[in-house]
């Protein structure tokens, strides 16, 4: 097997994989030849060469949301590591486990005016969970050097650092940080940056190891049920009548049918879902906004909850959000392994469990359901609220909101959904999901700057059929994310083109101006097709109902390559649309 000659890299590999983190997205550069030649020289590896450092860390955090383990990302020195800051962020935000190689320069050639190099130490700051600033091995000539030198030394900072260096044994500290910050990544599932400095030569190669790293004991994340914290809950459980369940991002079957239908057999609780929650049941509450929106003052403090229970990561909806700050609940329990937002400003305890482990430990130790008629009441108005909806599609025309009526209702059974930010996830909030459908959305910083390559590495994850649902700016925006070889061609991409970023229209502001249109709206005549051919997509062209559902009836059939579906939209009447169908469901 050929290895970098330099024992750093082969610390490096050697370690990921005995924390076996197995896929590695490379992008091009000198810096990191000695680990781009450790990595894919060892078939233990799965290794994804991608050119655009910001579309290649979105597409390792597609692969890492779906397998729920560490993907490592590899670039070059310089400006390379910045461009992976959007995607780190976001993983830090939605707990994904990313970890980011970055070769550096010497120390002693930062800020001489070399190129390629910038202060790579700590750049990623409080959003990375852990950062690991590796030491520069010594050259083989060094140790005589240093030992001739000790008198100078003392006086010479930068001979003084990498004589103390030498001292604590460079090999000892770089295995230690390295291992704790793949510990840290998966323990704590979020990002972690690992500064890695190479001097040339950097392209030697040798057959065999000259490192032998110290084994080191692999930990698990241990769950703790705290027996007292979950009895000291139970009176105030049993004594509200009121109790809501608030489910944000939630991985699918995250939590047991059984606990499920428990919480649903109660009649004091009432669970609001999103799309991304990723849970069902007949009596649950999807379409957050359609309940809400229309309530008066008395009807949100008959909604009001005395508890309120959340799960999951970040919501998507503004209005229950507002709701809840407004109308707070006398208590706020969160139940999550990682982190607690207090999203309501009424937070008061943070169980530190998985949902389901939690429920698990709770629910048998609920003696009774309390008497009450709150999700009855709510269960009556959500069927009047799906009944003026549905009222309300028979009359619209073509628009946002009538696509999107249709394309949901047409996805594959069992597939996966990977929607993009602002429009388009909030339209899927408005309509009923097909249950064996998962849905994910990058939630964490809600950005539109990495969706279609999440979603890509999402699909080389995962084999099962995928769509991702998309606006036009967004899917421009991260357009190089198709520079991709790696697409597989069962993947499915819909534009909804309305020439320009439409949530802004229904926003407060003055529209259809020459600085809205431009410094808002952002207008466009763009299309998706030149990308297509460049790319080698199959794509098609919807304007109205006819041809959308023309193209939706083979658009998943089987295919020698990936597919796009360009729908376009009248951008002048989809706000009217939106805003109408609020005024219509109360």
């Amino acid at each position: 097997m050929k290895y970098s000659k330099i024992p750093l890299s082969q610390t490096i590999v050697t370690l990921c994989k005995t924390h076996n983190i197995k896929h590695i997205v490379i992008s091009p550069g000198s810096r990191n030849a000695p680990l781009t030649i450790g990595f894919t020289h060892d078939v233990f590896f799965n290794c994804y060469s991608i050119v655009d450092e910001r579309c290649a860390a979105f597409f390792a955090l597609g692969i890492a949301q779906q397998l729920q383990e560490p993907v490592a990302l590899l670039c070059t020195s310089g400006s390379a590591l910045l461009n992976y800051y959007p995607a780190v962020a976001e993983a830090f935000y939605s707990n994904i486990p990313l970890v980011v190689l970055s070769a550096d320069r010497p120390k002693h050639l930062i800020d001489i005016g070399d190129g390629q190099t910038i202060k790579q130490k700590n750049v990623y700051g409080d959003h990375a969970i852990y950062s690991a600033n590796l030491k520069l091995d010594l050259k083989e000539t060094e140790n005589a050097q240093l030992a001739s030198e000790m008198p100078i030394i003392k006086s010479l900072e930068n001979k003084l650092e990498r004589f103390l260096g030498l001292q604590k044994d460079i090999q000892t500290y770089n295995e230690s940080e390295i291992h704790d910050a793949l510990t840290v990544a998966k323990l704590n599932s979020g990002p972690v940056h690992i500064n890695c400095p190479f001097d040339e030569p950097l392209y030697e190669t040798v057959e065999d190891l000259d490192i032998n790293p110290k084994p080191f004991k692999i930990q698990t994340r241990q769950e703790k049920v705290d027996d007292f914290e979950i009895k000291s809950l139970l009176d105030v459980w049993h004594s509200a009548k009121r109790k809501m369940i608030l489910v944000g991002v939630l991985q699918p079957d995250a939590i047991e049918t059984k606990w499920i239908q428990e919480i649903a057999d109660d009649d004091s609780i009432i669970v609001f879902t999103e799309t991304t929650s990723n849970l069902h049941h007949q009596d649950f509450f999807p379409g957050i906004d359609k309940i809400i929106a229309p309530l008066d003052e008395n009807g949100f403090k008959a909604l009001q909850p005395e508890v309120l229970l959340t799960f999951g990561g970040l919501i998507v909806s503004k209005k229950i959000k507002s709701f809840l700050r407004t109308y707070k609940p006398e208590y706020h329990w969160h139940v999550d392994l990682y982190r607690a937002n207090d999203t309501f400003f009424c937070l008061d305890k943070h169980i530190k469990l998985r949902p389901n482990t939690f429920l698990s430990a709770f629910l048998p130790q609920v003696t009774h359901h309390t008497k009450s008629n709150y999700k009855s009441i709510w269960l009556e108005v959500r069927q009047r609220r799906r009944k003026l909806q549905a009222n309300y599609l028979e009359h619209l025309p073509f628009s946002d909101f009538t696509v999107f009526s249709t394309i949901l209702k047409r996805l594959p059974k069992k597939s996966q959904l990977q929607v993009g930010n602002s429009s388009a996830i909030r339209y899927t909030q408005l309509f009923k999901m097909p249950k064996s459908v998962e849905v994910f959305c990058n939630r964490g910083t809600s950005g539109i700057d990495g969706s279609t390559s999440t979603a890509i590495g999402a699909a080389v994850a995962r084999q099962k059929q995928i769509t991702f649902i998309t606006g036009d700016i967004s899917f421009f925006y991260d357009s190089n994310a198709l520079w991709n070889n790696y697409i597989p061609n069962t993947f499915r991409i819909i534009i909804i083109n309305n020439e320009g970023g439409g949530i802004f229209r229904i926003l407060p502001g003055h529209k259809d101006t020459e600085n809205f249109d431009t410094f808002f709206e952002t207008k466009h005549h763009l299309k998706a097709k030149q990308l297509c051919d460049m790319y080698n997509l199959d794509y098609m062209e919807a304007s109205d109902e006819t041809s959308l559902l023309t193209y939706l009836e083979d658009f998943y059939e089987v295919s020698d390559r990936p597919r796009l579906l360009e729908i376009s939209t009248p951008s002048v009447v989809n706000d009217r649309i939106l805003l109408d169908y609020f005024e219509n469901i109360k």
